[in-house]
């Protein structure tokens, strides 16, 4: 009997390689995605009965918090929440909130604090839960995790309200996927008015199926060549998914490669000493025409300076002239920035899963050392007035 393939590898050779988590994890969003929004818009009404005082009071604030990939959920959506909502809406990670809160939490302003968690038991998504509690007089909690059984989606609070997604997506693996990608989703279905994501998530799920299959040619390539440098730029909203992106490339990769994010813009101010003849660079183009411009005159003179070992387009929208080195999205032409960051992500991923098997990483456990884990450990907690 023939083994079943996820993204172009039999089942058996993923479990060999200590794999199969991981691949799988990135093969289900599509339909991971769908299953978020199907659960979401039954939660919709509840949500805003919960929400809406604070996101409809330009006197409040939202803070989005996470740690790590967590924290970058919130680096992706809230510049766009930002202007769709009353309130002031900041990424804030759990990790700033815990060492510096007085920077922070505001006593006076009303918050609504959005914890992501995957486990939902890292120390500083309770303790930044705490401690909004502690500090600001009027707070409510939106919890948004895949695990019913993690600390963060109990929280005993009075004011508090839980997202729980699809247990599939309380990724086995060490890497976050599809958890990401479906908190994110989450969130910006629960808080973007209601409907405004229904005829949106067939095409940002079809679109992100697609680009698994289509991306693997190149990006396959790209593994075997085993740059040790590689850099994700992203304008506006695709900047956090940048982060993101290098994030799951040193993680799977066990730190053998060297990262850098920013944005097409910013990569000229200093960042672009980073590349030399074995640095890959790939960048996710904006589909806003105004912002498209200056990621590609970044790539087209990447290109013409030759100082980069490859520059690969990752866009919905590509050129007449496109080169060789370019990855399309079908079917998002003309949707919003935020569409695109589900496919995009995907192809991040897949990069990052190629690229460690190429160097002999287990993916699923990146690094047996322990020297970091799938729920952080050894951080020690202090009261505020200690």
């Amino acid at each position: 009997m023939t083994s079943p393939e996820i993204l172009g590898f039999p089942e058996h050779t993923l479990e060999a390689k200590g794999a199969l988590w991981t691949a799988r994890e990135i093969a289900q969003q599509p339909r991971m995605l769908e299953r978020t929004h199907a659960m979401v818009a039954q939660m919709h009404a509840q949500l805003r009965a919960f929400a809406g005082p604070l996101v409809d009071d330009p006197r409040a604030r939202v803070i989005l918090a996470g740690a790590g990939t967590s924290a970058y959920i919130g680096q992706c959506l809230a510049p766009l929440l930002d202007r769709a909502l009353a309130a002031r809406v900041d990424a804030v990670p759990t990790t700033d909130i815990v060492c510096a809160p007085t920077l922070y939490l505001d006593p006076a302003q009303p918050l609504l604090l959005v914890s992501f968690g995957r486990s939902g038991n890292s120390p500083e998504s309770l303790a930044a839960v705490e401690l909004a509690e502690s500090l600001v007089d009027d707070v409510r909690h939106l919890v948004v995790t895949c695990n019913p059984a993690g600390a963060l989606a109990r929280v005993p609070v009075a004011q508090a309200m839980t997202i729980l997604l699809p247990e599939e997506t309380h990724d086995t693996s060490f890497a976050m996927t599809s958890s990401f990608s479906c908190m994110m989703y989450a969130t910006a279905a629960a808080l973007l008015p209601a409907g405004t994501l229904d005829a949106r998530i067939g095409p940002i799920a079809a679109a992100t199926a697609q680009v698994i299959d289509a991306s693997l040619p190149l990006l396959h390539t790209l593994a075997d060549v085993r740059h040790d440098r590689v850099v994700y730029l992203g304008s506006g909203l695709l900047q956090g998914l940048a982060r993101e992106a290098t994030l799951k490339l040193g993680e799977l990769t066990n730190g053998a490669v060297a990262t850098c994010y920013d944005s097409p813009l910013g990569f000229r101010h200093g960042p672009k000493t980073f590349l030399t003849d074995r640095t890959l660079v790939l960048v996710f183009v904006s589909n806003d025409p105004y912002t498209r411009r200056y990621d590609q005159d970044l790539i087209d003179e990447l290109r013409r300076e030759g100082s980069a070992a490859r520059v690969v387009e990752i866009t919905a929208r590509p050129r007449s002239d496109a080169a060789a080195d370019v990855m399309v999205v079908a079917g998002l032409e003309d949707a919003p920035d935020l569409d695109l960051s589900w496919p995009y992500i995907a192809i991040a991923q897949i990069h990052a899963l190629l690229h460690s098997l190429a160097r002999g990483v287990t993916p699923d456990n990146p690094n047996p050392a322990g020297i970091v884990n799938r729920v952080v450990q050894g951080v020690q907690l202090y009261a505020l007035d200690a």
